[in-house]
């Protein structure tokens, strides 16, 4: 089946809508916990700077540290794995991105007047709108300072998805309509070579998780690529000897994927 990536405005007022569309068609939902307890076999205090890290937006310092790089490669990865099963919701943090150009992808967000956002917060945490509307404009503030520092993208530029729903002016029963009918179509361009173009782009995301987390590594700049032909690992080292060990590893992480080691001593 196609996969539905669902990023969201604080205060849209999706959940309803979400829960129907994964009870209509048996999707699994992938939200915050879910991928938690993913990262919480990584073991370390992987789970405590994902839960620190997660949807804020990180101080310059934060975001060349290696707690934030890694934690950085862990989700990419996470949500790549759980885009290979289809069938699937992935609750924002950057899917979208991750899954541009996978022919059965069907990439969304969801949008609202902030006026009917306010009154959402206000009642669902119990403020009033003034707090309400600090909340949200906070929200949106930490969300697009967490996808830049991820992806160094927009994650209000609208040209970033395959469709926009205004919670505002589209009714639930629209929305649930038209994304069902949607992802139903989505599914005829499941095909072998967008799965295999997806494959690919978990493998290198599974690497380059492993690589950067690896404190006996500890590669600064490293990024694994996925291509036509294979798997690239590009990064920065001192000297041979840390060459030799990541060159070890990332073969040894890629089982039978082709990988080509583009790695350059720092000068």
């Amino acid at each position: 089946m196609a996969i539905l990536t669902m990023s969201r405005q604080f205060g849209s007022g999706i959940r309803k809508i979400r829960q129907r569309i994964a009870t209509t068609l048996n999707y699994a939902y992938v939200d915050k916990e879910s991928i938690l307890n993913e990262i919480r076999t990584r073991g370390g205090k992987w789970e405590q700077w994902a839960r620190e890290f997660d949807q804020t937006s990180p101080s310059i310092w934060e975001k060349h540290d290696w707690s934030f790089k890694g934690f950085a490669a862990i989700l990419q990865s996470v949500l790549l794995s759980h885009a290979l099963r289809d069938n699937v919701i992935l609750a924002g943090r950057g899917s979208n991105f991750l899954l541009e150009g996978i022919p059965h992808a069907y990439r969304i967000r969801f949008i609202a007047p902030m006026d009917q956002r306010i009154e959402r917060i206000a009642e669902w945490k119990s403020v009033d709108r003034k707090t309400a509307a600090l909340i949200a404009k906070e929200t949106d503030r930490d969300r697009a300072g967490f996808i830049n520092a991820q992806y160094g993208k927009d994650l209000n530029d609208l040209r970033n998805y395959d469709a926009i729903y205004d919670t505002g002016k589209i009714s639930a029963d629209e929305i649930v309509t038209q994304v069902t009918e949607a992802l139903l179509a989505r599914d005829k361009l499941n095909t072998p070579e967008g799965q295999e173009l997806l494959r690919m782009r978990a493998a290198a995301a599974r690497i380059k998780s492993a690589l950067i987390t690896d404190p006996q590594l500890y590669v600064p700049t490293l990024d694994v690529e996925s291509t036509e032909s294979g798997l690239v690992l590009h990064g920065i080292v001192h000297n041979a000897k840390q060459y030799k060990l990541i060159e070890e590893a990332a073969q040894l992480l890629a089982r039978k994927v082709p990988l080509t080691i583009n790695l350059r001593f720092r000068a």
